[in-house]
């Protein structure tokens, strides 16, 4: 999968992490194989109107310019849904630390444009601050509800490019590359669940 890094604007914006229950170390040089792209993509201002560093430095938080992000291939989901793993990798050259779920949506029509409702947070899973050195991946499992199990009317699916992603506590977002997946226009049919963040291959989905 294809990955970006924009800023972005989006009524399902970050959230704020909640305090870290413990702290685990991805390692470094995760098997993520992401691909920076230079397909041309939308830039608009930040939620709060102001832009933020490419890194916190070394061991702060992960800026959204020192991160790659790609969709890797999960559990498989059960009936109707498909789990994916959405992959934050640390491009930069120093370490730096997650914490939280990612606000995720889908985006389409080749302008950045968001469709349909923002992720919903699953806050019973785990949530760590998960320590990045240069090169480590966390994951976050991802729920796709498959649009076609909604009426059309209720639904009004339509081809996403991918979605737009604001890393945990950010106000700018990346955007990752997934043209095979479809999406509902209507905010009433809501199709994506997004697990917090942990270590890559400490995922339970």
């Amino acid at each position: 999968m294809l990955a970006l890094a924009l800023s972005g604007c989006s009524s399902g914006g970050p959230d704020t992490a909640p305090t870290a229950t413990e702290t685990v170390t991805a390692p470094a040089g995760g098997s993520s194989s992401s691909v920076a792209s230079s397909a041309p993509a939308p830039s608009s201002s930040s939620p709060s109107g102001a832009g933020e560093s490419a890194s916190g430095g070394d061991g702060g938080r992960c800026g959204t310019g020192s991160l790659a992000g790609s969709v890797e291939s999960g559990s498989g989901g059960a009936a109707g849904s498909t789990v994916v793993h959405l992959a934050l990798r640390n491009t930069g050259s120093t370490t730096c630390t997650l914490q939280g779920w990612p606000g995720v949506s889908f985006v389409g029509g080749g302008s950045g444009e968001q469709i349909g409702a923002a992720a919903r947070r699953d806050e019973a899973s785990a949530h760590p601050t998960v320590t990045l050195a240069p090169g480590a991946v966390a994951v976050a499992p991802l729920q796709i509800t498959q649009a076609e199990d909604y009426p059309a009317a209720k639904c009004e699916p339509v081809a996403a490019d991918g979605f737009r992603v604001y890393p945990p506590g950010s106000t700018e977002s990346l955007f990752v590359r997934d043209p095979g997946v479809t999406a509902c226009r209507s905010t009433d049919a809501g199709l994506l669940s997004v697990q917090g963040l942990v270590p890559e291959g400490q995922a339970a989905d």
